[in-house]
Order: C-alpha cells, then sequence, then structure tokens
C-alpha cells in the first residue's frame, strides 16, 4: 500500500507488483489463501536478499560480501520453492 497522499509511491509499487507476477505468480498454481501467503513470503525473501537490482549497481537490497574464488566452489541454493536460485561459495 502507499501513503495517504504519496501518489510517487505509485511507480515503486506496481513495479514490485509487476515483478512479483511476472517472477513468481505466474510460474506456480495458488490453491489457497494460505499456499499465496507462503509463496509471497518466500519471494519477499528473496527479492530483499538474493534478486540483484540495477538501481543498486546489481546487488541485492541486503548487501552480500563479495567472496574471492579461494573461497570455495559455487553452488546453487535453492529459493521460492526451486523457482529461483542464489549461487553462493560453499565453505570447503
Amino acid at each position: 500500500m502507499t501513503a495517504p497522499r504519496s501518489p510517487w509511491q505509485n511507480a515503486y509499487v506496481k513495479r514490485f507488483l509487476g515483478s512479483i507476477r511476472h517472477e513468481c505468480l505466474d510460474h506456480v498454481i495458488i490453491v489457497s489463501a494460505a499456499g499465496l501467503r507462503l509463496v509471497v513470503t518466500d519471494y519477499v525473501a528473496y527479492y530483499m536478499r538474493s534478486r540483484t537490482h540495477l538501481s543498486l549497481d546489481k546487488d541485492s537490497p541486503t548487501p552480500r560480501p563479495v567472496m574471492p574464488p579461494t573461497a570455495g566452489r559455487i553452488v546453487a541454493l535453492p529459493e521460492v520453492n526451486g523457482l529461483h536460485h542464489r549461487y553462493d561459495r560453499a565453505v570447503a
């Protein structure tokens, strides 16, 4: 929701809703309100922790440290029930 008398927020809300629809809800079948709540909660966690944003210089809202190649091999960690993946270095 946007704050009262704050039309400048509409663009940000529309962009987020478009992202959640195109990257998540168009690819899953929702059968209940509880299922929708779970999928949206998982997607918001992915959006804040792992998804890169151009406006943040390809970083996520919760910054991640840059790890050197010597830190271990790269592993894929499934997020949003396997719909998206986060790539991290496995600690040896």
